[in-house]
């Protein structure tokens, strides 16, 4: 046995003893300042009640370990007849023990024991997976939310830039120097600054709690933040990297290699439950002044039941886990090609956006900004410039979060942190 399975099963003891006495785990603390997407995988792992019914589940499975490995127990009987006659009278008392035990013969308990750890360690996969699902969750959320802290941020200094250009054209108004169309038509644009900004403020609402739940919040709380950064930094690894690193530590692929396991053992716990198991059995009479022993052994002879649909039945489910494993594999493949042309074509995306598009959209409405309050050009190129501002800064935006949420999958589908 190798260290880190050593450790795995010193990890799951240590946790079964705990579990003896275990409560209903408190909620986490409230945070007393923002936190950051690792403290927030960190509290979910700890604290997400699905997850901790997961591994009460895997917890459980240590138990049918040991009542895999159980040996038969013996039977013990005691008869008794016509004890209140003396031994001298022509029917004396007697009595009689008997004990017995049923042998298992073609390592039946071997075989138990096999199939019972093989079906522990793909609990056990399939629990590290549900570890990855719920990371990915929290981390797709905790950027939901970043987006949604940006967003609001765009749309306040959107609200008040728009503002304070409209009470310098109200000013112009007044003095006659624009007319009461132009001036209402700008009006009319508050109505959406003020929406996006209501809409920004429930989005993050929803996505506050929505991160909160998943952390382990019994009640979400206004005053929960977090900190990070929505730009996304380069991921530095290539695809045939992930691909190796995918079959290496992929949980789910792994619970289809024990799966495997689990068939095998059940295909050699099939024949071994084909053999005849005798029984012994051991005997003391005592009757008035006489004792005798015996013993006797019982082989069942198997002639009709030799255990044989079972037999048919585990060999097809042992070849059954064989396909099933070599689909997890080719799934593992297929969602780390997925998972990194969905990063590469977002990074791209992101990339022209924060280096072209996001400044040269500043600078158009810049420039249309002055132009217009100068004469220059039409309330309406004015508007149009107004427009593509806001979109390419929301655009821009998404994108980030967009790559954020295609390196969270890269990570998923790897099942490893891509970014140091």
């Amino acid at each position: 046995m190798n260290s880190s399975r050593r450790s795995t099963l010193a990890w799951l003891l240590c946790l079964a003893a705990q579990a003896l006495y275990a409560q209903t785990p408190p909620p986490p603390p409230p945070p007393t300042a923002p936190i950051t997407m690792q403290q927030a995988v960190d509290l979910a792992l700890a604290h997400n009640p699905v997850l901790l019914a997961a591994q009460q589940n895997l917890l459980s499975m240590k138990g049918q370990e040991v009542e895999a490995g159980l040996r038969q127990n013996p039977d013990f009987s005691v008869y008794g007849s016509d004890l209140s006659n003396p031994a001298s009278s022509a029917t004396p008392y007697g009595y009689s023990l008997q004990l017995s035990r049923l042998f298992e013969r073609g390592q039946k308990r071997r075989w138990r024991l096999d199939s019972a750890r093989a079906q522990t360690a793909q609990t056990d996969g399939q629990y590290h997976d549900q570890i990855r699902q719920t990371t990915l969750q929290v981390k797709q959320n905790f950027t939901t939310l970043l987006l949604a802290k940006a967003a609001l941020k765009l749309a306040q200094d959107n609200l008040s830039s728009f503002r304070h250009e409209l009470q310098i054209n109200l000013d112009r108004y007044n003095a006659g120097d624009i007319g009461k169309l132009d001036y209402e038509r700008l009006d009319l644009q508050l109505a959406q600054f003020e929406s996006d900004e209501t809409n920004a403020e429930m989005n993050l609402v929803q996505a506050s709690d929505q991160l909160q739940t998943l952390i382990g919040y019994q009640q979400p709380s206004r005053s929960f933040d977090i900190a990070g950064d929505l730009v996304p930094p380069p991921v530095p690894t290539t695809l045939t990297d992930l691909e190796q690193k995918a079959l290496a530590a992929r949980p789910d692929y792994r619970a289809a290699q024990a799966a495997v396991r689990v068939a095998d053992a059940n295909v050699k716990l099939a024949y071994a439950n084909g053999t005849t198991d005798p029984t012994l059995e051991g005997e003391y009479d005592h009757s008035g002044t006489q004792s005798s022993y015996g013993f006797y052994v019982t082989i069942p002879v198997r002639i009709f039941d030799r255990n044989q649909g079972n037999k048919d039945t585990s060999k097809y489910l042992a070849q059954s886990s064989r396909f099933s494993e070599v689909a997890a594999q080719n799934q593992v493949y297929s969602d780390v090609d997925q998972a990194w042309i969905g990063y590469t074509t977002s990074k791209v995306l992101s990339d022209r956006y924060n280096g072209h598009y996001l400044a040269e959209a500043k600078d158009v409405l810049s420039i249309a900004q002055f132009a217009y309050e100068h004469g220059g050009i039409a309330l309406l190129d004015y508007l149009n410039a107004l427009q593509d501002d806001r979109t390419t800064s929301l655009n821009a935006l998404n994108s980030y979060a967009q790559t954020w949420m295609a390196i969270h999958q890269l990570s998923f589908a790897s099942a490893t942190e891509v970014l140091p």
